[in-house]
């Protein structure tokens, strides 16, 4: 069996196509069909339903998707330590990360990665929450993932990075958006714009306590996915939101940023990685992020944790 029908294979299940699947792999759509044939001769199976209308995987095609996948994964690491040889780290390490406030992370990470350790091989998991990053790590989902303090989750370590400050978000024209600082106390009678609260949102933990500081309960007009679905619905007037500073580069038009009155108040970004098991590679990611992005010392004002 040869690692080029199982390239073909997983290329065709992606593209379910056999035109475009064959300009992928850069070889004549003959040829393609040559191997696929080859492979269901070697398992003795149909991979693939084909008619003129469609390419459909069969069931016995989904069974062997996965392990054809990870076949492929280990294909690619023995090929890169042959190329670097017995000393260089060599591996997958799973980065999971989430939408807008990872933009600063990932990018110098994964150059950083790349620069120093290049038989390590970064896969990105995105996540639609960032919250979810410790429960995938525990779970062994991720090796590596990007968290707001507190973590609870049992099994897991934690580095502070980042202190991301916490603003008000505002429509352009509401009445308090010619202030340079907004008072909490003030939003207490506006309908605000959230995160769902089922998904244990550590931004939406510290709007609902500092609120409750200020002698109000916040009221949730329309949850959202994501913070631009939550930025751009406070631009078109829906609500009010608390967000934090390293999403202020989303810029809907209709949406200011103001400071939150009084000392500023941040929530610890950390990287968060299982806390016995981990494996040289997922070692070696975690000390080339410490070297880009180290602990910084506690700014003034309050940490929420």
């Amino acid at each position: 069996m040869h690692l080029k029908y199982l390239r073909a294979f997983a290329v065709l299940a992606e593209e379910l196509h056999f035109g475009r699947a064959a300009e992928r792999l850069a070889v004549a759509q003959p040829q393609l069909s040559v191997w696929i044939r080859r492979l269901e001769q070697d398992l003795g199976v149909v991979l693939f339903d084909r008619n003129s209308r469609a390419v459909r995987l069969t069931d016995a095609g989904h069974a062997v998707h996965g392990p054809i996948l990870k076949t492929l994964e280990s294909a690619s690491l023995i090929e890169r330590a042959a190329m670097l040889g017995s000393s260089a780290v060599v591996g997958q390490v799973v980065v999971g990360y989430a939408g807008a406030s990872s933009r600063d992370v990932v990018p110098p990470l994964a150059k950083a990665v790349r620069a120093a350790e290049p038989g390590i091989e970064l896969k990105l998991k995105s996540l639609v929450y960032g919250g979810l990053a410790p429960a995938q790590v525990s779970a062994g989902a991720i090796d590596v993932g990007f968290a707001r303090l507190p973590v609870r989750d049992k099994g897991v370590r934690t580095r502070v990075f980042a202190h991301e400050r916490i603003l008000v978000a505002l429509p352009e024209d509401h009445p308090l958006a010619s202030a340079e600082a907004v008072a909490l106390k003030d939003l207490a009678s506006e309908p605000f714009v959230a995160f769902p609260a089922t998904i244990g949102s550590n931004l939406w933990d510290a709007t609902t306590r500092l609120a409750l500081e200020e002698g109000f309960s916040p009221r949730v007009m329309q949850e959202a996915p994501d913070s631009y679905a939550v930025l751009s619905l406070v631009a078109a007037g829906v609500g009010v939101s608390l967000t934090l500073s390293s999403v202020r580069h989303i810029n809907p038009p209709g949406l200011v940023y103001r400071e939150l009155a009084g000392p500023p108040t941040y929530l610890a970004v950390a990287v968060v990685w299982r806390d016995h098991g981990i494996g040289r590679a997922t070692q070696a990611v975690l000390d080339i992020f410490e070297q880009i992005m180290p602990t910084p010392a506690d700014p003034p004002g309050r940490i929420l944790g």
